[in-house]
C-alpha cells in the first residue's frame, strides 16, 4: 500500500515543485498555485457524471468510430474543459497572472489537481489498479497530463500579452493532444505503440521549448 502511494502521488510532486521552481524571476503566490490545484482536483466529480452523460450517446463499441469518440469526446473533450473553465475563472483576470509563464505554471498545477484524483482511482482499482498501472501512469499518464496544461497555459498567454486573438486555441489545441494521447494509448491499431512513443516524446520536446521560452522572456528576468 505504501508503494501505491508513492508511486501515485510522488511524480506529481516532483512535478509540481519543478514548474514551481523554474518560475524564478517572480514567484507566483503558493496558496493560489495550489488552490488552482484543490479545484482541479474537485473537478474530477462533475467529470466523471459528465463523462458518463456524454458516453451515452457513443456509438456502438464494435463501431470504428468508437474509439475516436472516447478518445476526443468523452475524456478529451470533457477533461480539458473543466481544467480551462477554471483556468479562466479563477487565474485569468488575477493580478498576479502578470508574465506568461504564469499561464503554463496555473494550467499545470490546475492539471495536475485533476491528474492526482484520476491517478487514485486507477492505481487503487481493483481490476486496473496495481504497482505496475502506478508505474505506467508515473512514466506517461501523469507527465502528460502536465504537458496538456503546459499547451493551455501556453496559448492562454499568448491572448493576454501578445494581443494574439487565439484564446479558444487554449482549449482546442489540449483537446485536439490529449485526444491524439489516449487514440493511439487505447487503440489496437498495428505499430499503434510505436506511434504513441514518438507521439509523446514530440509533444514533450514542444512543452519543454515553450517552457523555457516562456522564462526567457521574462519581464522581471
Amino acid at each position: 500500500m505504501g508503494k501505491l502511494i508513492y508511486v501515485c502521488l510522488a511524480p506529481i510532486v516532483i512535478i509540481l515543485l519543478t514548474i514551481y521552481i523554474k518560475d524564478k524571476y517572480e514567484k507566483e503566490p503558493i496558496k493560489l498555485a495550489l488552490t488552482g490545484t484543490l479545484y482541479g482536483m474537485l473537478s474530477s466529480i462533475p467529470i466523471v457524471f459528465t463523462e458518463r452523460y456524454v458516453m451515452s450517446f457513443a456509438p456502438a463499441s464494435s463501431s470504428i468510430y468508437y474509439p475516436f469518440f472516447v478518445s476526443f469526446m468523452v475524456a478529451a473533450f470533457v477533461e480539458e474543459a473543466y481544467k480551462y473553465i477554471i483556468l479562466i475563472f479563477l487565474i485569468y483576470k488575477n493580478i498576479n497572472y502578470n508574465e506568461p509563464f504564469d499561464g503554463i505554471l496555473y494550467a499545470v498545477y490546475i492539471s495536475l489537481g485533476f491528474a492526482t484524483i484520476e491517478n487514485i482511482l486507477y492505481v487503487f482499482n481493483p481490476i486496473l489498479g496495481g504497482i505496475y498501472t502506478g508505474i505506467a501512469r508515473a512514466i506517461f499518464s501523469i507527465p502528460a497530463h502536465a504537458m496538456f496544461g503546459i499547451y493551455m497555459g501556453y496559448y492562454l498567454s499568448r491572448e493576454k500579452f501578445f494581443n494574439k486573438k487565439i484564446k479558444i486555441f487554449s482549449l482546442i489545441v489540449p483537446i485536439f493532444i490529449h485526444g491524439i494521447y489516449d487514440l493511439l494509448l487505447f487503440t489496437n491499431i498495428k505499430y499503434s505503440n510505436i506511434f504513441f512513443i514518438m507521439f509523446f516524446v514530440y509533444i514533450t520536446i514542444v512543452s519543454l521549448k515553450r517552457v523555457k521560452y516562456y522564462i526567457k522572456i521574462s519581464p522581471f528576468k
